[in-house]
Parts: C-alpha cells; sequence; structure tokens
C-alpha cells in the first residue's frame, strides 16, 4: 500500500535531488588471479622437435596455422551460416531492445488524446431532484413535481488534448535499471561470442576428425592389398604343396577382417561430412563434393602462439559473460534498495473541451491540470524486503559463478597444454613402434617364403602393424584436435566477423 498525497515546495527541493543519489553498491570488476606463464618445464632435445607453446601474442584466425584451404574456407563461412549463432543474433537483438525499454523510463511519457461523447441524465437518476441539474427542464418549468418531473437533454461533449506523466529518479532505481539493461545486454553479446568460439572450434574438430577417418581408410585398403597378397601367395605355396589349406583359411580369414573395417570408416566418414554439413547449416551430403576427396590431417606448427596467462579473463568470452552478469546483479539490489523510499511523480495535462465543435478551438474552452504526486510505501507484506534479499542472493550466486567460470578456463587451458604435450609423445613412441613393426613384417614374410617359419608369424605380424599404423593415425588427428581445444581454451577466434544484426 503507498500513501498518496499533495505535495507542495518540497517537491522542487526532491527535484533538485533527482539523480543525486543512487542506491546500492557500485559495481567494480573483480580480479581475477592467474599464473604468472602457461608454459613451464625445460625443454629437451625430444620436445625441441614438437610442436612447441610459446608466450607469442594469439592470432585470432588461429586456424590458418594448420595451413589447410579447405579448413580455411569452412572456418571463414561459419559466421553467416550457422543457425545456433544466427539464434543468438536473435535472443542479443532482445536484450537490446529490453534496455531500450528500461532507458525509455527516464523520459516524461506525453501522449495526444481526443475524444467525442454524448450524454445523458437519467430523468428519475441522482439528478433528478438536484437543482440546477445539467440539461434538466421541468414540466411547466416547476421544479417541485417531484421525482421524474425533470426531462433531461442528451449533449455533446467534444475534447482535445495532450497528457504528460514524468517519474521522478529521485533514488537512482531507474539509472540502477538501465545499467543492469546495459550489462545484461553485453552478457547477450558475450554468449554470441562463446557461441561463435565453440562453432568454430567444432568446425575444425569435425574436419579434423573427418581426414582422421579418411586416413583410417587408406590404412585400411593398404592392408587390405597386403592381406590378399598374402593369401595369393599362400595359395600358390599350398598349390605346390609347400604348404596346407590352413594357411589359405588364416590369411583369408586375415582379409575378411581387414576389409570389415571399411564399411565402418565409410560410415564415420559420411556422418563427418553431415556434421560439417549440419554447422553450417546446410542439409546432408551438401559438402561430399567438397569433402570427399581425402586429404591429409591438418599438421600443427613447429611453434604455437598461446599468449600469457594475464589476457585469459579478456579474452574469453565466457568470462566476460559471467562478468557481465555480476554486473546487472549488482544494478538490480539498487534498483530493489529504491522501491523503499518515496517515488515522485509530475503529471498534467493541457487541452479544449466544449459541447460544440464550433466553439472547441476558443479560448475560453482552454483546460488544464497538473501537478506533483508522492506515494510512500508502508506496507506490503514484507514484499519489498524479500525482493531485496532475492537480489542480494543472486549478486552472491554470479560473484561465485564468476570465480568458477574463470577457476574453470584456468583448470581448461592447463589440461589442453598437457594433452597436446602428451599426445605428441605417444606419437614419437608409436613412429617408433611402426618402423619396428614394418620391419618385423618383412623379415616374417621372408622366412616364410624361405619355410623357415610358418604362416602365423607372417599374420601376428600383419595385425601388429595394421594396430600401430592405426594407433599413429589416431594419435595424429588427435595432436591436431588438441591444437584446436587448446585454442578454444585460450578464447582465440571470437574476433571473427559475427553474423549481421536483425533489424
Amino acid at each position: 500500500m503507498r500513501l498518496r498525497c499533495g505535495h507542495g515546495r518540497s517537491t522542487a527541493v526532491l527535484l533538485l535531488l533527482a539523480g543525486c543519489t543512487v542506491m546500492g553498491p557500485d559495481f567494480a570488476p573483480p580480479k581475477a588471479d592467474t599464473a604468472e606463464s602457461w608454459v613451464t618445464g625445460k625443454s629437451d632435445k625430444a620436445k625441441a622437435k614438437r610442436s612447441i607453446p610459446v608466450a607469442d601474442a594469439i592470432d585470432a584466425n588461429w586456424w590458418t596455422l594448420f595451413n589447410d584451404p579447405v579448413l580455411t574456407m569452412l572456418e571463414k563461412r561459419v559466421a553467416a551460416d550457422n543457425l545456433d549463432l544466427q539464434a543468438a543474433t536473435f535472443r542479443l537483438a532482445e536484450s537490446r531492445a529490453q534496455l531500450g525499454v528500461a532507458k525509455a523510463a527516464q523520459m516524461p511519457r506525453i501522449n495526444a488524446n481526443s475524444a467525442y461523447t454524448r450524454q445523458k441524465a437519467s430523468n428519475t437518476g441522482q439528478f433528478a431532484l438536484a437543482p440546477n441539474a445539467l440539461g434538466a427542464n421541468g414540466a411547466g418549468g416547476n421544479t417541485a413535481g417531484g421525482l421524474g418531473s425533470r426531462q433531461f437533454t442528451a449533449f455533446d461533449i467534444f475534447q482535445v488534448g495532450f497528457d504528460a506523466a514524468w517519474e521522478v529518479d529521485l533514488w537512482g532505481g531507474v539509472k540502477r535499471s538501465v545499467e543492469s539493461a546495459t550489462a545484461q545486454a553485453e552478457a547477450a553479446e558475450e554468449a554470441r561470442r562463446t557461441i561463435l568460439l565453440a562453432t568454430l572450434a567444432e568446425v575444425a574438430r569435425d574436419y579434423i576428425a573427418l581426414r582422421g577417418t579418411q586416413a583410417q581408410l587408406r590404412i585400411a585398403r593398404e592392408n587390405v592389398k597386403t592381406a590378399r597378397q598374402s593369401l595369393n601367395l599362400t595359395k600358390q605355396r599350398a598349390a605346390g604343396g609347400v604348404t596346407t589349406d590352413l594357411d589359405v583359411s588364416n590369411a583369408s580369414a586375415q582379409l575378411r577382417a581387414v576389409m570389415a573395417q571399411i564399411p565402418r570408416l565409410e560410415a564415420q566418414e559420411s556422418a563427418g561430412i553431415n556434421a560439417l554439413s549440419l554447422l553450417l547449416g546446410q542439409p546432408p551430403n551438401a559438402l561430399r563434393a567438397e569433402l570427399a576427396t581425402a586429404k591429409p590431417v591438418p599438421p600443427v606448427p613447429p611453434r604455437v602462439p598461446v599468449g600469457v596467462p594475464s589476457e585469459l579473463a579478456r579474452r574469453r568470452p565466457d568470462i566476460r559473460q559471467a562478468e557481465a552478469q555480476l554486473h546487472a546483479a549488482t544494478a538490480d539490489i539498487g534498483v530493489a534498495m529504491a522501491d523503499f523510499y518515496p517515488a515522485v511523480r509530475i503529471g498534467g495535462s493541457i487541452g479544449l473541451q466544449s459541447q460544440q465543435v464550433a466553439r472547441l478551438f476558443d479560448l475560453n474552452s482552454r483546460l488544464m491540470a497538473g501537478g506533483p504526486s508522492i506515494s510512500v510505501p508502508l506496507f506490503d507484506g514484507g514484499r519489498l524486503r524479500a525482493t531485496l534479499q532475492f537480489r542480494e542472493a543472486a549478486q552472491q550466486d554470479a560473484a561465485l559463478t564468476y570465480q568458477r567460470t574463470v577457476l574453470a578456463a584456468w583448470h581448461e587451458v592447463d589440461n589442453a597444454l598437457t594433452a597436446y604435450g602428451a599426445e605428441q609423445a605417444r606419437r614419437d613412441e608409436l613412429l617408433l613402434a611402426e618402423k619396428d613393426n614394418q620391419k618385423a613384417l618383412a623379415l616374417a614374410q621372408n622366412r616364410y617364403q624361405q619355410g623357415v617359419a610358418d604362416f602365423l608369424t607372417v599374420l601376428d605380424s600383419q595385425r601388429s602393424l595394421l594396430a600401430t599404423q592405426q594407433q599413429l593415425a589416431e594419435s595424429t588427428t588427435t595432436i591436431s584436435a588438441n591444437l584446436v581445444a587448446l585454442y578454444k581454451a585460450l578464447g582465440g577466434g571470437w574476433e571473427h566477423d559475427l553474423p549481421a544484426e536483425k533489424k
């Protein structure tokens, strides 16, 4: 309930104070604690041959480091074609419209109005016995004839004019609401950048996975040729009586096992092309002509610029979004506090009113009204206090969310750096294992042809080589994918052109 009353000269004093008092805490950007350097430890000869993270400035178009024109082409299309990003653009437009609504509360509201009314009082109503009733004519001029003796005539009312109203932002509640809406718009903008960053990374990951699948297909098809050669060899030897049909059956089984991998890999290749088509807002297989031709997995560069930890909070849009949401929650406290204090409103109207159209614009037809009003909250069942408690709790929650976001980002970068280096070490060992398996297979095949080794030795060598080659291809793919994950963790790429905002 609010107590309303007229107000005199004291209102002028309140108007002078308007804008001088702003309730609630002022927002101060929080500090994000990070390490001094991402790159630690001493490099050795093995690491010197690998892709090394360095504390240089991050290239916004980090995907160009892979030197793959097809990947670069796909990344350039993301901003305009991705449907999630387009939806985020609409949400940003919604948030900015809400900011416009909040700013409008700072200005007076002015309305133009016009009206025409034809009225007639009841002959037996509340004005029937009233003296000098408007539009009343008593029978024969006698006004004492009792109820119903008056005859009221209809009359017209014409009116045009303007009315205005303005709430004085005496305690800064409107300013805090504008501040909150501005921060919410900033949060929506950062949310759109977060989606762009994630989409850029997802396109790169899916593209690298597709090339990895194609590499696995190449290995499987090459091993089919090797297994078929072994089968032909065993058939020749069996026909000459040098070996038995057991070797022929084992060789045939090995060939079938390798061939069985190809349909699964082809299905993965098709799914990879469709995944990229979906990210670019295209129907299934729309990119097949561009991607079906196998190409190597994009190699990582010898040096990887990763910036410095102090830039992380400014680079990652999710951290910036959490900060903006904390700003909005802080401003909302001021809005809730301002509601505890008196509200001052100034209103007025001016216009013309007449019973005759011809005299509507005469000076004597002028009418006006205006003045201030004050409403003071006296009792609301605890609503205002509960709202303030809610806003304070929401602000504490937003502060913890910010801290958690920064901490999670820090962990994500550290884990990505570790995974990037560890996978390169794994690939180094797999390269050596592949050479050893190739040598072992050549020796086994030679000894089998000389008749000093059985065919099972050849089969084991083939299986070992195939397994190692597949692991090596998977490791090469993982290294490039880990570099993508690292740049996503570092917040690289959101500076890329965003889709045009909808008007």
